[in-house]
């Protein structure tokens, strides 16, 4: 570890020595360094949401009149500054906060970068976001829920998607709600990966639970490396929770439907806190064995001609499926980027931070279903929420809140039965 640290130390006095301030674009473009797990376990969720950026820079780029509420769509590039184009520089961090450190600091040295984005995973964004904050870059931060991104005081980190506290309220809403409708909820099962994401947002979730008085049987923390979760599943079995909320990457997330599948263990309800849950590869390996699992998303692709469904077209075009909570926030990140740095004119740091503070989009102007996006003075945008949806055949669909369902939601889940 000591290793890694000087070598990091090396490289950003390398870096020092290479860049006193930050340099002129090529004309025409804005760089935007992308950090994203495009291999590694998190691969297909990495690919997703590259693919998703891609679409997003697309939609400022090109000229796209059919979408005329998400801002810029309607022009071709930015106005702000000329009709520039966002160019994107993409690097792979494999799921390793040593490597997407490095990452971020070749993007900023060399690639120079006046913008970063990124990096799904939580441990990968803490590191990534420190290296923007080092050098005086904004950096966007589309999907990473751990709560401490955005509270070490920085002021040059900037993150719309929704955070621990808001998932683990949501949750608790809903259980007082299953409650009202007389599900049986006496206690529940908190399942977390033990890096940044995982530990944030459990601890978030058993904060909740305590001050909404329920129950918490049994909290496991467990590596998402893990090839085997038969004795976790086992507790599992033995405890009878009410609802287990599954907070996991790709491989650990259908490793555990597989053994609770595997030892005949189906409790009543499963519930996914997106990430894994939300990978394009969670779906094929286990539809057939979840069936009523559900997941958190703010993503809804919306009726045939609706802004969202034009958007998922686009996206099912260029990838062959449909968008997901993770890569959708990512997509919405980077058009919420384009359309601050649109209102900066300019590609300098400090003005594109100015503009991102200065951020109010309504819901009207997104495509996710948050309340809107305004950012607090820690850099997280305070209207960001969530729906709950659920895994019927081989497609979620969106079933809480009432207001916003689209089906009926089923309880308890019949898993393979």
């Amino acid at each position: 570890m000591r290793k890694i640290a000087v070598t990091l130390a090396a490289l950003a006095a390398v870096a020092l020595t290479s860049m006193a301030a930050p340099q002129a674009f090529a004309a025409g473009t804005v760089k935007i360094g992308v950090l994203f797990p495009l291999t590694g376990n998190a691969a297909a969720a990495g690919q997703a949401s590259k693919a998703a950026v891609e679409v997003a820079a697309e939609i400022i780029n090109g000229k796209h009149p059919e979408l005329a509420n998400i801002p810029l769509a309607a022009e071709e590039g930015l106005p702000g500054l000329g009709g520039a184009k966002i160019e994107l520089v993409f690097v792979d961090h494999q799921g390793n906060p040593s490597v997407a450190q490095q990452q971020a600091l070749k993007l900023v040295s060399q690639d120079k970068v006046n913008v970063l984005f990124g990096a799904y995973q939580s441990s990968c964004s803490l590191t990534a976001t420190a290296v923007g904050e080092r050098y005086g870059i904004p950096f966007m931060v589309g999907d990473s829920a751990a709560l401490n991104i955005t509270g070490r005081g920085f002021k040059w980190v900037y993150r719309v998607t929704p955070i621990a506290s808001d998932y683990a309220a949501t949750y608790m809403r809903f259980f007082a709600d299953m409650k009202k409708q007389g599900k049986t909820i006496n206690s529940i099962a908190i399942v977390n990966e033990n890096t940044d994401y995982g530990t944030s947002v459990a601890d978030a979730v058993e904060a909740e639970a305590k001050k909404s008085n329920i129950n918490v049987a049994l909290r496991i923390p467990y590596s998402a490396n893990a090839t085997d979760v038969g004795p976790q599943v086992l507790q599992l079995k033995e405890k009878k929770p009410d609802a287990i909320i599954f907070i996991s990457y790709t491989s650990d997330s259908i490793l555990y439907m597989k053994t609770m599948h595997n030892l005949d263990y189906l409790p009543p309800m499963v519930i996914g806190d997106d990430s894994g849950f939300s990978d394009p590869s969670f779906i094929p390996a286990v539809h057939d064995i979840a069936q009523g699992a559900m997941n958190r998303s703010a993503w809804d692709i919306g009726k045939p001609g609706s802004t969202t469904y034009k958007i998922n077209e686009m996206y099912k075009a260029k990838t062959g499926r449909d968008l997901d909570d993770t890569s959708a926030r990512n997509m919405q990140a980077m058009l919420a980027l384009g359309e601050a740095i649109n209102r900066a004119g300019s590609t300098d740091p400090e003005k594109i931070r100015e503009a991102l503070s200065k951020t109010d989009l309504k819901p009207a102007q997104l495509m996710m279903g948050y309340n809107g996006i305004k950012f607090d003075q820690t850099g997280q945008n305070i209207l960001a929420a969530t729906y709950l949806i659920q895994l019927k055949d081989q497609a979620y669909k969106l079933v809480w809140p009432d207001s916003a369902a689209e089906t009926k939601l089923e309880w308890p889940m019949k898993g393979w039965k």
